[in-house]
This record gives structure tokens, sequence and C-alpha cells, in this order.
């Protein structure tokens, strides 16, 4: 989160917004979408949302349309986040738990969440029909203006340095938060390079403990809440016995797995897959199982239903003031009909 925030200082994401030119909506819309289901596996989902829904109020007018964009933007960022190591808090939490491994993620779940974003994509694109307006831009009086390169140098640093996370865990063999720490560290001396020589005023806009200040404190605090409650949960046996009860309500492991990703959508996913680690050790189901990168896929995608089932979409109904019943009308029919169209995939490739 410090290190999005500090690329966001420097206007990083600016370089994307200034190469973007299509007026036509629907060309428009599957390039947003493209672009946060990459971004979302290199920046976590939530805060590739933040991200594409400030991209998008520089380049649309119409709230209409904007909202509906957002819409799009959350199915695209939990999707692209379930085939990637980082790129999701659950799945996140099955790499650390040892339960899968990057590469083997990436292969299994990877096509499935491309087709569970292309399927709405194809229905929005017979939906919409208006051209898009692109809003006036005011540029802030006393603006501090970076230099092209600044803004380039630090870009390419962050998404590097999110990058070679994965890379430290295998080479190290040590927990991702010291590579997440080693890279802010990296990123930290890099700007202090940069504006070291500046005046104090414009040196504490874009340093690191401003953008530590600026971090959602609260979701961190909210997610260690609620894995110290599925701990404690587990700790006195309650799972094991969750689990024995659901195999026997559900026999056959898929439809388990898939009834899981459904309930993701009322349930914050984060907790499901938390007990579901509790639930399932890995003596029973080894590592890289199907298992494992099935629920990484139902419980990524799935939240993307209802606006309240992820993060991701917490944080667009935040921003954009989007209606519940609105997102379930419009948005919610087309992810759950992607959620269904990539599990079938999934099942037939695994």
């Amino acid at each position: 989160m410090t290190i999005v925030e500090l690329v966001d200082a420097h206007n990083g994401f600016d370089i994307i917004t200034d190469k973007i030119k299509i007026t036509t909506t629907v060309k428009l819309l599957w390039l947003i979408a493209a672009l946060a289901f990459f971004l979302s596996a290199v920046l976590d989902n939530l805060t590739t949302t933040i991200v594409m829904i400030s991209v998008v109020r520089k380049l649309v007018a119409q709230t209409k349309l904007r909202l509906y964009f957002a819409g799009i933007i959350v199915i695209a960022a939990n999707a692209g986040g379930a085939w990637s190591p980082i790129g999701d808090v659950t799945t996140t939490m099955l790499w650390i738990g040892g339960q899968i491994t990057e590469l083997k993620i990436i292969k299994s779940v990877f096509i499935p969440s491309l087709v569970s974003v292309i399927v709405p994509l194809l229905f929005s694109s017979f939906i919409l029909k208006e051209k898009v307006e692109v809003p006036l831009r005011q540029s802030s009086e006393g603006e501090f203006i970076l230099p092209r390169a600044q803004q380039i140098l630090v870009l390419t640093t962050g998404i590097c340095t999110l990058l070679f996370v994965p890379v430290f865990k295998i080479v190290t063999q040590l927990p991702p938060f010291l590579g997440i720490l080693f890279g802010l560290g990296i990123l930290w001396i890099l700007t202090e390079i940069l504006h070291g020589k500046k005046e104090e005023q414009d040196r504490q806009s874009v340093s690191v403990l401003t953008a530590l200040q600026k971090i959602d404190t609260p979701s961190i605090l909210f997610f260690f809440g609620i894995l110290l409650s599925i701990g404690a949960l587990e700790s006195v046996g309650w799972l094991t016995t969750l689990a024995q009860q659901l195999s026997a309500i559900i026999p056959n492991q898929n439809w388990a797995v898939f009834t899981l990703g459904l309930l993701s959508s009322i349930i914050d996913n984060v907790p499901l897959v938390a007990a579901t680690q509790g639930m399932y050790p890995l003596m029973q189901i080894p590592i890289d199982a199907n298992f494992w990168h099935y629920l990484a896929y139902c419980t990524g995608t799935g939240g993307s239903i209802l606006i309240i089932g992820s993060a991701a979409g917490v944080a667009a109904m935040g921003m954009e003031k989007i209606d519940f019943f609105q997102y379930s009308k419009q948005i919610g029919i087309l992810a759950l009909l992607g959620y269904i169209a990539g599990a079938i995939v999934f099942i037939c490739i695994n």
C-alpha cells in the first residue's frame, strides 16, 4: 500500500492516463478492464480498483457510465488478483500458508480468471452504445509538478519492487513480508536521492512518511482481526468439525468450493479462505492440489457478484457511491455469468 501511494504521489499513474486517447465506449471498457486485470496481479485488487477508478474519473465525464466502468473494474481486479500470489489477500494467504506455489497458481487459474472477465465484457459490448465524454482537466493552483523522468523512474521501480517479492521468496526462502520491506527500503532510498536537495515543503508531499499516513490502516486492522478470530476457532477444533459437516452435506469437493465462492459474495472472502485453510490441513490436501487452486479462483472472483463481497467492491462503492441494488442489477448478473463460465473452464482444464 505504501509503495502504491508513493508512486501515486509522484504522479506515476498519470503516465498511463496520458497515453489513453480512446473515446469509443466499448474499446475503452476493454482497455480499462485489461489494465485492471493485469495491474491487479501486481498491485493487488483493492489498490488496483482505487487506481483505475481514479483513472476513469479523468477519462469519463458521464456519471452513469462511470459507475458501469467501476463495476467492470471490480470484476477485472478481483479476477486478476485470483491468479497471482500477490494479487489478492486470499491468494497471498494460500501462498504464505504453503497451499500453493507461484508458477502453479498462475498456470492453473490464469485462463479461468481471464474467461470470467471476457464473458461480462462480451455482454457489455452489446449493451453500451453511448460515446465517452472526456471531462475537462483543471490544474490545481500551486500544484507541485515533477519531471516526467522522475515519474517514470518511480513507477518502474515501484512495479519492479512488487514483482520482485515472489522472486525474493523463491531465492531466499524467507517470508514475503521481508521482500516487500526490502523493496520499500530501495524505493525510500531512491526518493530521498531524487528529492534530498529540495525544500522541505516539496519533499514532504512525495516522502515515504506522507505515503504511510495515507494508507488504509483500518483495512489492515480488519484483516488482522479476522485472522486472529479464525485462529481462535481453529485452536478449539471448531473448523475441523465444520469441515466434516460440510463434507457430509456436499461430498463433491468441486461443488463445495463452488458454494464457498458464492458465499464469498456475501461474507468477505478473507475469513472464508482462512477458515478453509484451518478446515483442510496439508496432510489431507497436499500443496498445489486442484482444490487450493479452485478455491483461489472461486473466492477471488465470486466476491464480484455483490458489491459488498470483496474489498475492491467496498472501495468502489465508497469512491463512486454505487448503489447496492443498481450494482446487483447491472453488474452482479454479469459477474455471476463470468464466475460460472470460468469455473467450468477450470474444471475442464484441470
